[in-house]
């Protein structure tokens, strides 16, 4: 299999001390080691641009005045860089020696305590009904209101999904130990994911992620669960078990387990479409509190995923 499209562009370039030296290592995925290669199939070749362009590119990205569709992603990523390091990076695009002040490395992202004010005492004693002597009939839908005129209901007001563009949004906290955490920045020009042009790998794939601030793709996202499955001798065979099209079952039987894990050097392609379980968060009031309480919650669980060691657990 080729290797996965790393979709570091050319605002992809971070300057810090220390953490975030002045470098093009993150963008030879795309543009090729000599910024030689057309990005994605839609930018353009770098080396035959001149410093005064590429200048204007990095800039342009940052204030949000050039480019196209990957416009979004690219001004949240160019969103660190000061002047001289635009100057730097492109001295080392063209081929020279870079120098630059380098701005300091950006803080740890702040996780948002996704549940604040949704499950606090005050609102929970308050929408407690089972403990009210008395409920009005307002009380008992969402809406709050007479159930039996509509004359004054006012429509729920749209989730507002307006949220900073990558690099530049803080993160939200996990609902529970695993959970797909939220996507907590803008994806406007990201969408649609296809297996061809999946414009998320390039920020968060393990070896790319820290250097950007973002979360990276957990191992379970590298290895294959699914069982074997082959047809031998006009029956089904999973996991070296035969299962049996005879039977009637397709193989859908209850005593198979999980499969065995297989690592991959790449992920895994059932795993390519990620909104289908990452998903935009909205910023908007709850209709209800939220009592739900997850166990385990606590620490790096709030930001990290052990998924891959406990694919396992419940079936062993």
């Amino acid at each position: 299999m080729t290797k996965v499209i790393k979709v570091i562009a050319l605002g992809s370039l971070l300057a810090s001390s220390a953490v975030y030296a002045v470098s093009t290592a993150a963008c030879t995925g795309c543009h090729g080691k000599h910024f030689e290669k057309v990005a994605m199939g839609k930018s353009k070749v770098v080396k035959d641009m001149s410093e005064a362009d590429i200048l204007t590119a990095l800039k342009g990205y940052k204030d949000g005045t050039y480019g196209g569709a990957m416009k979004g992603i690219m001004k949240g990523q160019v969103a660190r860089l000061s002047d001289a390091d635009m100057k730097a990076i492109v001295t080392l695009i063209k081929g020279g020696t870079a120098t630059s002040s380098a701005t300091p490395a950006p803080a740890a992202a702040k996780i948002i305590d996704i549940n604040k004010n949704v499950n606090v005492p005050e609102r929970l004693n308050k929408e407690d009904l089972g403990n009210k002597e008395v409920i009005t009939e307002s009380t008992l839908g969402l809406r709050k209101s007479n159930l039996y005129k509509e004359d004054n209901v006012i429509p729920t007001a749209a989730p507002d999904f307006n949220r900073p563009p990558p690099g530049a949004a803080t993160k939200f906290e996990r609902a529970y130990v695993n959970a797909p955490p939220m996507i907590p920045h803008s994806v406007e020009g990201l969408l649609p994911i296809t297996k061809n042009n999946n414009q998320c790998l390039g920020c968060h794939m393990p070896d790319i992620a820290k250097s950007v601030g973002a979360t990276p793709i957990p191992p379970s996202h590298f290895t294959n669960y699914r069982p074997t499955t082959v047809l031998k001798n006009g029956e089904l065979v999973k996991e070296g078990k035969v299962v049996g099209i005879a039977k009637g079952d397709m193989g859908n039987v209850g005593d198979i387990k999980i499969a065995k894990a297989k690592k991959l050097n790449h992920m895994y392609q059932g795993r390519f479409n990620c909104t289908q379980c990452h998903a935009p968060q909205a910023n908007i009031d709850t209709a209800v509190g939220n009592t739900f309480q997850p166990d385990g919650l606590t620490g790096a669980f709030k930001s990290h995923s052990n998924l891959a060691d406990e694919m396992n657990a419940g079936v062993q």
